[in-house]
Formats: structure tokens, sequence, C-alpha cells
């Protein structure tokens, strides 16, 4: 066979059954996964090839039908109903196949009698197996007349079935109908509410079927108890009075876990790097640098990436793979659950809970996220405010700070109660980031952006065993050395500005200093100086970058040498005038001013505005400079 165009699979089914996993073992790829509806909010597209033949997957947004409610679902049906793919993949969930079979039956509607084959893929099957679930997959295939394949994509159960059905159907693919597949699609895109059967009725060829008696004539519960024990779960976990509380201590205790973990791995990888610094240098040297590069280059830029790399690589490599466990175990949605009366109050939509969720981990990605959210009022609150929450590059500067001023502090009450302490005062900071964020969607909902809630529909997923292996993998190279790397990245050439301004005087004082001069009135009012508002301003491209370049102005000199480990810090820090209030105000302006340049770029693509991008900015930014003002005045 000559292939002269790839063979195109689209992967389509309800949210949270598996399609991007299945699309990450087909193509080797590492499409985002968790156990959660909404993650995929666009299309995602790979290749594979199998026996010589080549194939284009696309990996659609979940949907529990082809008639469109939210911005994801709409993508899944235009792509479904375009006629583009030559194959479509429908995943189902063994546990539930009967929404599946809903979609199923809508699909093909409008797919099959028409050259685009359909397969049905039912995947979890080790779930269905432990639940007591028995799906009688041949019954299926022969009620539908397509091929149903069991799966379990985690363990990589029955892929190789489906690359070789895949390969089956792509050698006899053909023509099945004079429809020509552009007609079934404009039925269907001009009138989304109707079946593309009532509007075709020559497409009557394709068996009909009853997603809920075809449902209960293929499956078996054996242990009906089973689902008793998730419900007994949930009654405490999304309990009105227990689900704050189980909230508020998972929080803590992932942060009590990082805080901890981090402060020796940190002060030994700092060492580590430091002991290299002699040896650059006389490499450079060696290869007959000048003196003022080596310089450049050794205090300016490597100091600046050995600081980041041992500050933040221990915090993160103990904090993402706890978030991760907790999205894979299945517990952000519901603490969207929980969080969506307060939501409701203030004119906003549940969902914003779980953009908020993805902002820990980027706040572009958490922008990027609300297209989950159906009402366009809704979401343009939701992006407006997600920099509310503080990302992964502010969490090593807030734990940091925390660290020095407190931990230190409480030394003398003993190590676990001053991380303890030290684990609710980071919790405190971020419950005042959610606080803040159902206070400025109130504001908006209330002045330039009115409206009332939207109901949606929120699955609760069931709760699944994390894969530790696949989770620390995942959490290590997709999360942690991603942000790293861009930190790394952006802050080497900054350490080499930041070296230049120190080094290039203007009226016999460096530029540096001019700047750091010029903005101190202002830093004063906010309770802090103004080396770390020059520090907030040159850290626009990451916000991982702040306090090595509040430090490089602190140090023109490349005193960074006497850093023995991190505790060091705290000398630095005091000889520069620091406090405990300078520590609090510099935290809350951490939590709360301007994003970064990436999530600017991403808020300016999702709105389509200057304008709201401009407003975006300028929320955060605002409260963090009357709470700093209000901390300095009261306190």
């Amino acid at each position: 066979m000559k292939q002269t165009t790839p063979f195109t699979i689209a992967l389509a089914g309800n949210p949270n059954v598996g399609k991007s996993t299945i699309f990450n073992a087909l193509t080797n790829m590492h499409q985002k996964t968790g156990n959660w509806a909404g993650k995929t909010v666009a299309c995602a597209s790979g290749r594979f090839c199998y026996r010589g033949i080549s194939c284009l997957t696309v990996d659609l947004p979940g949907t529990y039908s082809l008639d469109p409610h939210s911005q994801e679902e709409a993508i899944a049906r235009d792509y479904i109903a375009s006629g583009q793919a030559d194959l479509l993949l429908v995943v189902c969930d063994a546990t539930c196949p009967e929404r599946g079979l809903r979609l199923l039956k809508q699909i093909r509607d409008i797919s099959g009698g028409r050259p685009q084959p359909v397969i049905l893929c039912v995947n979890l099957c080790d779930e269905a197996q432990k639940k007591g679930i028995e799906v009688n997959f041949a019954m299926l295939s022969e009620r539908l007349g397509i091929p149903v394949i069991p799966c379990t994509a985690r363990s990589r159960f029955g892929l190789t079935r489906l690359k070789e059905k895949i390969y089956e159907i792509c050698l006899s693919y053909e023509s099945e109908c004079d429809i020509p597949p552009a007609k079934c699609s404009e039925c269907l895109l001009c009138c989304p509410q109707a079946s593309a059967c009532t509007l075709c009725p020559s497409c009557g060829r394709i068996p009909d079927f009853n997603p809920a008696d075809l449902a209960k004539s293929a499956v078996r519960f054996h242990n009906p108890d089973f689902f008793k024990k998730q419900e007994q779960i949930d009654r405490i976990v999304t309990g009105p009075f227990t689900g704050g509380a189980v909230m508020l201590a998972l929080l803590m205790g992932v942060f009590w876990l990082t805080i901890t973990g981090a402060n020796y791995p940190s002060s030994l990888l700092w060492d580590c790097l430091f002991s290299l610094e002699g040896r650059i240098a006389d490499a450079l040297l060696a290869l007959g640098a000048a003196g003022w590069l080596v310089q450049a280059l050794v205090f300016g830029v490597y100091r600046v990436v050995a600081w980041i790399v041992s500050v933040m690589l221990p915090p993160m490599a103990i904090f993402f793979p706890l978030f991760t466990l907790l999205e894979d175990l299945g517990y952000l949605p519901r603490a969207a659950f929980n969080m969506d009366c307060a939501f409701k109050k203030c004119c906003a939509c549940g969902k914003q809970c779980l953009t908020m969720a993805m902002g820990f981990g980027c706040n572009a990605a958490g922008v990027v996220g609300c297209r989950i959210i159906d009402s366009p009022r809704e979401r343009l609150i939701a992006i407006l405010t997600n920099s509310l929450v503080p990302c992964n590059g502010r969490f090593p500067t807030l734990i940091l700070l925390i660290t020095l001023f407190f931990m230190g502090f409480g030394a003398e009450g003993g190590g676990l109660a001053a991380s303890l302490a030290t684990a609710g005062i980071l919790t405190a900071l971020i419950l005042l980031g959610v606080a803040a964020t159902l206070g400025a969607s109130r504001l908006l909902s209330k002045t330039v952006l009115k409206g009332v809630p939207s109901s949606f529909t929120l699955e609760l997923p069931p709760y699944r065993r994390p894969q530790f292996g696949k989770v620390l993998v995942r959490s290590v190279f997709d999360r942690t050395l991603f942000v790293l790397l861009r930190a790394v990245a952006v802050a080497a050439p900054a350490g080499l500005l930041i070296w230049i301004l120190g080094n290039c005087c203007v009226g016999g004082q460096s530029m540096l200093l001019w700047l750091s001069s010029f903005l101190d009135p202002i830093g004063r009012l906010l309770g802090m100086d103004g080396m770390i508002l020059v520090g907030f301003i040159l850290g626009f491209p990451a916000n991982e970058i702040v306090v090595p370049i509040i430090l490089m102005g602190y140090l023109q000199t490349g005193v960074l040498v006497e850093m023995a480990d991190p505790s060091a810090l705290m000398e630095i820090f005091a000889a520069h005038g620091w406090t405990v209030r300078t520590a609090v105000c510099m935290a809350v302006f951490c939590l709360f001013h301007w994003p970064c340049s990436t999530t600017c770029l991403t808020i300016r693509k999702e709105t389509g505005s200057w304008r709201w991008t401009l407003a975006a900015v300028l929320l955060p930014t605002l409260l963090g400079g009357i709470l700093c003002f209000l901390i300095q005045v009261v306190f």
C-alpha cells in the first residue's frame, strides 16, 4: 500500500476517560493528563507509525454531547462534523459505559454510513475489574457493528490490539456511502440541536441502538456495594463542615513536607555548585579570557544560576510530586466542589477553582485552562484574577522569606514546631490569595463585568491509586525541570545584565544603584526599598529571579562567595535594613503583583485585547501596593 498522506485518527469521548493517556501511549508524547475533567481545552496532534502506516492522531477535548455547551465541546463537535478524520476512535469508561454510548450514538449518526470508520475503545478495564463490573465486549461489537477494543491505557494493555485494528482499517479504507461528508457536516453545523439522521434520512442504514438498554444488556455488576465506599469518603471530603478542614489540612501538609524536606538538600546543593566556581574562573583565564569577562560570567551569570538551582530545585522536587499525587488521586474536582458555593456568591463560576489549581503550577496554564468555563463573562473574570494565586515561580521566594524570617526566629521552639509554623504561614498566604480572588471576582461581577453565576456540570471522578513511578517522572521532567530550565534561561542573561548595570557608572554611581535610588521613595512607602522594586521589575520575564536580582544589587562585587549556606542570606538582608515587616511586605507584594511576561502574552492571546491584559496587570499590582502600604502604616 502506497501512502501519500497520513491516516488521520481523532480521539473523541467524555471528559476524564483517558483519551490523553491513549494519545500519549500511541504517539509517545507527553500531553497533560490527570484525574479530573477539563485538562484538554484544545486539539493536540501527534504522529506514530505502525507496520509502515503513518498515522496522525488528534486528541479532541472531552465532550458529553455534540450539542455544545462550552468552547471545548464546540471544538470537538466542529472537528468531528468536519469529516477531516479518516477514523474516529471513541473512548469510553468501562466503569460507566452508558455515557460513552450516548456520545457514540451521536457520532455514529453523522459518521456511520460514510467513509469514516469508528472504533469503540473501552478504557479503564482494570478499574472495572476491581469494582466487579463485567463488560460483554463481543455483544457491544455485534450490536454496534463496529470494533470494540478493551483497553487499560495506563498499563498499555490492549494498545497492540488497538494498533492492529487501526492498521486493518487503514488497509481496507474505502467509501461506504454516497453521501458527501460535507453534507452531514453542514446539517449538524447549521442546526446543532438536531441529529444528523433527522436531517440526512439516507444515513438511516446505521444500526440504531438505545444507549441505556445496550449498557444494561452488556454490563453486569458483581459488587454493587463497591461504590458505597467512595460515597462514604466523599461525605467527609466534600462534607459541608469537614470538606474545608480536609482541604486546609492537605494544603498545609503539602507545604510542610516541602519546607521541611528542602532545607538540607538546598544547602548541600549550594556547597556543590559553589565549589565549582573557582574551577570555572581558572578555566576561563586559562583560555585567555579577559578579567572583566571572567567577572561577568562567573560573578554575574554563574552565581545567579547556582543560587536559583540550589534554592528552587529542592522545594519544587518535593512540591510538584505531592501536588501531582493529589491530582491523580482525584481530589482537585472535589476541591472545586467545596469552593463552588463561595464562587457562586461572588457571581462567578465554580470551575474557576480548577483554573486556580492550574495556576499553582503556572499562571499561563491557568489562563489557558479558563476555556473550560462556558460563560464569556465568567471566563474573563477567571482570566483577570488567575494571577492572584501564586504560581510555582513565586513559591521559592515565599518559602525562602518564611524560612529565613520565621523558621529562624522559631528555632528555639524546636524544628517540628518551626516547620509547622512556616507551613501554616505559607498556607495563610495561599488562603489570602484565594480570598483576594473571590473578592476581586465579586468586585468585577458588580462593576465592569456584571452578571449572574451560571450553572455547570461538575464530574467527581473515582478515586484512583496513583502510579508513583509515573507521577515522579512526570512531575520531575514535565514540571520541575521545565520550570527550572525556564528560570535558568531567563536568569543567566538577567545576571549578566545586572552585572553590567552594577559596573557601568553614570555620574560616579552605578546604573543599578541609580535606578534603586530613584525607586527608593516608592519602595519605602510600601514597606520595602528601591532595590526590592528593581528586583520585581527586572524579574518581569520570570518570577523565579526576583531574589537573585535583589542579591546581585546588594552585593555588587559578588560577595556571594561568602554564602556557605542559605542562612547567610539573613545577614545580607539584615545588613540592608530588612526587618520582619520588610519580609511581610515583600511576601505580600510577591503574592500580588503583575504577572510574568509569558502570562501577559497568554492573556493577550486569550482575550484578544491589550486593554484586558493591562487590567490583568493592574489588578494584582494595585491590590499588592495597597496592602503593603497599609502594613507599612499600621505596623
